[in-house]
């Protein structure tokens, strides 16, 4: 389980986050939603390790967790970026292989093996060998799922995973991350599309901008 106590985040002076705390149980989804502006995704890069916070507490079941310690956070926390961030010069298979091979020291055959069950069980068999520009965006963003699924993390986070997409494509993502759901992972969504967030979450949490929290 994650937990979040007194997360408090700050840019020049300005308070982004004041006080935020929360869990997440293993299993579950929790959908971050908000106004923009109101520090979903300065939260998410928080938790993630790329924005270090001004105080606050994070635990792993139970234990203290550090998400700026590299070497920690990349076995906990993977995220999956709003513009999903593939390597443009790399084929599907090299993009899913190269933190696996490098960041965990995996053996080349092992990582290629588990990139391509990955990329299976996310319906894009016989893709391993285009490269991001052949691929639709609904593709991307699943090669960009396998990708963080290939570093084995506990939690899965994802930015806005509906915002870079075709309208019509929006159930696709849903199903997609509820079946990831029903083979235990556990999942933060942010997001600022409602409708979306309450057919996936078992929990919400709302974020709102501090002008308008009295």
């Amino acid at each position: 389980m994650l937990e979040v106590k007194n997360l408090k985040k700050s840019f020049d002076g300005r308070p982004i986050l004041d006080d935020i705390s929360f869990n997440v149980k293993d299993g579950e989804i929790l959908t971050i939603v908000g106004p923009s502006g109101a520090g979903k995704t300065t939260l998410l890069r928080c938790i993630t390790g790329l924005e270090s916070a001004d105080s606050g507490d994070f635990l792993i079941d139970g234990q203290q967790f550090n998400p700026q310690d590299l070497e920690s956070s990349e076995a906990v926390m993977g995220v999956v970026f709003q513009d999903f961030n593939l390597f443009p010069h790399l084929s599907v298979l090299e993009n899913l292989t190269l933190a696996p091979t490098m960041v965990l020291k995996q053996d080349p055959k092992i990582a290629e093996e588990r990139a391509l069950d990955l990329l299976a069980q996310l319906g894009l068999k016989n893709k391993e060998h285009l490269y991001p520009y052949q691929l639709s965006g609904g593709q991307k963003q699943r090669v960009a799922i396998a990708r963080a699924l290939a570093m084995k993390p506990k939690i899965l986070c994802y930015d806005e995973p509906t915002s870079a997409l075709d309208p019509n494509l929006r159930d696709e993502v849903a199903k997609l991350i509820l079946s990831l759901k029903e083979q235990g992972v556990t999942q933060l969504v942010v997001t600022h599309d409602m409708e979306f967030a309450k057919k996936i979450a078992d929990n919400m949490l709302t974020v709102k901008a501090l002008d308008q929290r009295n």
